[in-house]
C-alpha cells in the first residue's frame, strides 16, 4: 500500500509543476507514444528473458504492494521457546508442534529433519542450498524490472524520433500545427524516462530490499535450527539470535520479554 501512495506523489508531483508552468495535463495523455514505450518495453523483455521466468511476473511485481511477513522478534521468541522445550524433553518433544499447516514450510523442513536424526552438516547444507535457490528466483525477478527500466526510456527516444520522422514529413503540408507536433513527439521520451524511473527501477530496488530481508529471515532459521540440534543453552541462542535483530527490533524484544518476566 506505501508503495501505491508514494508513487501517487511522484505523479501528483510532477503534474503540478506541469501545470504550473502553465502546462495542460490533457497534453500528457497520447495514445501512440504509450504504445510504443509499454508495448516496445514488453516486447524487449520478452525477447530478453525466457516465457518460464516471465509467467510469474504477475506474483513477483505483486510482492512490491504488499507488506512482507518477516517477523524476526517472533522468530527470536519462537526459537528460544523451542530451544527451552527440546532442552527438557527432547528433540522428540518438538514433533507435534511442526506437524501442522500453519508452521513455516521453511523452519519445517529443518526442524524436521533435526527431529529425524539427519547429521548437522546434511541439515546445514539442505537448508542452505534452499536459500541459494529462493535467491536465485528472487534475482531472476529483479533482473527483469531492472532491465525494463533499461529499455523503457531508449524506446521513448525510439517513440520520440518516430513521431519526428512523422513531423517532418508533413512538414510543408501544414506548418501551423509544427510546435504542438513537435512538443506531442517528446511525450515518448517522458513517458520511457518516467515509467523507468517511477515504476521498474523502484520496483526492482524494493525487491531487493525484500530480499535482503528474507535472506536474513532465513539465516536467522538456520542459525536457530542447527544451536537447537546442537543443544545449546537456550540464554545462548537467544543472545546469539539478537545479533539479527536491528536496534528498533531489539528494543520490541526486549520489551516483549520483560512484561513476559514480570
Amino acid at each position: 500500500m506505501d508503495s501505491i501512495i508514494f508513487l501517487v506523489v511522484a505523479l501528483v508531483a510532477i503534474a503540478a509543476g506541469y501545470t504550473m508552468d502553465k502546462g495542460q495535463i490533457s497534453h500528457l495523455f497520447h495514445l501512440s507514444p504509450a504504445l510504443i514505450v509499454f508495448g516496445g518495453t514488453i516486447g524487449a523483455i520478452g525477447v530478453a528473458f525466457p516465457i518460464s521466468e516471465l509467467k510469474n511476473l504477475g506474483a513477483v511485481f505483486k510482492v512490491v504492494f504488499s507488506k512482507p511477513k518477516t517477523n524476526m522478534v517472533e522468530l527470536v521468541a519462537y526459537f528460544k521457546q523451542i530451544a527451552f522445550k527440546t532442552r527438557k524433553e527432547g528433540l522428540l518433544s518438538i514433533e507435534e508442534m511442526i506437524s501442522g499447516d500453519d508452521i513455516d514450510p521453511f523452519i519445517k523442513k529443518g526442524l524436521q529433519m533435526v527431529v529425524d536424526g539427519i547429521e548437522p552438516q546434511t541439515v546445514k547444507d539442505t537448508l542452505e542450498l534452499s536459500v541459494e535457490l529462493i535467491e536465485e528466483r528472487h534475482k531472476g525477478g529483479i533482473a527483469i524490472f531492472e532491465a525494463a527500466g533499461g529499455f523503457a526510456p531508449t524506446l521513448g527516444i525510439i517513440g520520440t524520433v518516430t513521431s519526428l520522422v512523422v513531423v517532418l514529413g508533413n512538414l510543408s503540408s501544414d506548418t501551423s500545427a509544427l510546435g504542438e507536433a513537435i512538443s506531442s513527439a517528446f511525450i515518448a521520451t517522458l513517458y520511457g524516462i518516467s515509467s523507468a524511473n517511477l515504476l521498474w527501477l523502484p520496483t526492482a530496488s524494493k525487491l531487493k530490499r525484500y530480499n535482503a530481508m528474507e535472506m536474513k529471515e532465513k539465516n536467522l532459521i538456520i542459525e536457530a535450527i542447527l544451536c537447537i540440534q546442537e543443544g545449546i543453552n537456550p540464554n545462548t541462542l537467544d543472545e546469539k539470535l539478537k545479533g539479527f535483530l536491528d536496534k528498533k527490533e531489539l528494543q520490541e524484544y526486549e520489551s516483549q520479554n520483560g512484561k513476559e518476566g514480570e
